[in-house]
């Protein structure tokens, strides 16, 4: 009987640091919306996955309608994997450069390719290289899409370092929308170092709803 006690006060000791670091979780006091454009990437966007997955973080993806033609598969597995797709434009011009039946062409036929491609309709719309115009927004409004930009820029598509990323993104406040791309592995290695900053913030990784604000998943 003396060993069955003192296994039993074993286990209640082993289990013990489990429940006491669940509930010692911190608790989130606003969130920043963490964006990548330009996907689907067939080298970058499952690792970029891979990496928000294990960080425990969603992000919305800002695709490309011809990559989604291209890549049906990999844009479902970003639709599995929790993240929130938006539309990022079929060809990635500067759309303050099309007419108004041009700029609905880009925006119509992304949205085809990302509802069939994942069986969502994307709500939000990131104009490429945030040029916009009235033209721009009506169209866009026209098939139920939010325009939304940034408010931070971490100036990976320039080259910068991992360490330039992570302080870029972890310099943001509550209601920040982070600019990244699916285009470059300092931004993939960026990942775990930005959700641990903004967490050591009290911030947590959020989604943008159809107002454009930055909310909880």
């Amino acid at each position: 009987m003396l060993w069955r006690t003192l296994l039993a006060a074993t286990l209640m000791v082993v289990a013990l640091p489990v429940t006491t670091s669940t509930a010692q979780a911190a608790p989130c006091n606003g969130y920043v919306a963490l964006t990548y454009d330009d996907g689907p990437n067939g080298q970058y966007t499952r690792p970029l996955l891979t990496a928000l997955r294990s960080a425990g973080a969603r992000a919305t993806f800002f695709d490309i309608g011809r990559n989604v033609q291209q890549q049906p598969g990999l844009a479902r597995e970003v639709a599995s994997a929790g993240m929130w797709i938006g539309n990022h434009s079929w060809s990635h011009p500067y759309l303050t450069n099309l007419g108004a039946s041009q700029v609905a062409t880009e925006l119509s036929s992304t949205q085809n390719a990302i509802r069939n491609a994942t069986g969502q309709t994307p709500t939000l719309f990131r104009p490429p290289y945030g040029a916009t115009n009235a033209t721009v927004q009506n169209e866009a409004r026209k098939l139920g899409l939010t325009q939304v930009t940034w408010s931070v820029d971490t100036r990976d598509w320039s080259g910068a370092s991992t360490d330039a990323i992570v302080n870029s993104a972890t310099g943001s406040n509550a209601g920040a929308i982070v600019l990244m791309h699916a285009a470059y592995q300092a931004t993939v290695n960026a990942v775990p170092r930005i959700v641990q900053g903004l967490a050591a913030k009290g911030l947590c990784p959020g989604r943008i709803n159809t107002s454009g604000q930055v909310v909880a998943p």
